[in-house]
């Protein structure tokens, strides 16, 4: 099969299996229908270069960002918050900061998987909860935790994508197409 297809065979197949973790047996837990996030870190996981790397980055990168973005968000309703619509503004872009300062250390030089893991933090604490919120500090396990899901899952479907491969169409179709071997 070529990669190309061993690709999108391994993507589709392995994308039932996450979201039926999802809305299926993790449903009745703090994970339930955080599949985005998921797809979010399988797609940092290939935007990180695959292989362990892309896993390693994907992992945390993403959960530094969901860590900020908790924080800013406990900034925002907390020692800002008499700052009125200013409040999160200030908070997110205080988080952004940090965000960018980290990158120093280059466990954390890949900006834009902590940037996705700043933003996937915030839906479950908008939209989870009797009041349609959820504490910033009880979102951010279930966060990391769909998000190492998600790089497995990248991980694995790179892993299947390549034994599904065939060996002599690889380097003919990366040949053909470098962006899709």
């Amino acid at each position: 099969m070529s990669a190309y297809l061993a690709l999108a065979t391994s993507v589709g197949l392995l994308a039932v299996l996450d979201t039926w973790l999802f809305f299926g047996p993790l449903a009745t837990t703090a994970l339930a229908g955080l599949v985005w996030i998921s797809f979010i870190a399988w797609g940092c996981h290939f935007h990180s270069g695959g292989g362990t790397k892309g896993t390693t980055t994907a992992v945390v990168c993403m959960s530094w960002g969901a860590v900020v973005g908790m924080v800013a968000v406990l900034l925002a309703g907390g020692p800002l918050g008499g700052l009125g619509a200013w409040s999160p503004a200030i908070a997110v872009g205080l988080g952004a900061a940090v965000i960018c300062l980290s990158s120093k250390l280059s466990i954390l030089a890949t900006i834009p998987a902590s940037v996705y893991g700043f933003a996937s933090v915030a839906g479950p604490i908008l939209l989870k909860g009797e009041d349609g919120t959820m504490a910033a500090t009880d979102a951010i396990i279930p966060v990391i935790l769909s998000i190492i899901i998600g790089a497995l899952f990248g991980y694995v479907s790179e892993m299947l994508a390549n034994a599904l491969t065939k060996k002599g169409d690889a380097s003919a179709e990366a040949a053909a197409d470098p962006e899709h071997a």
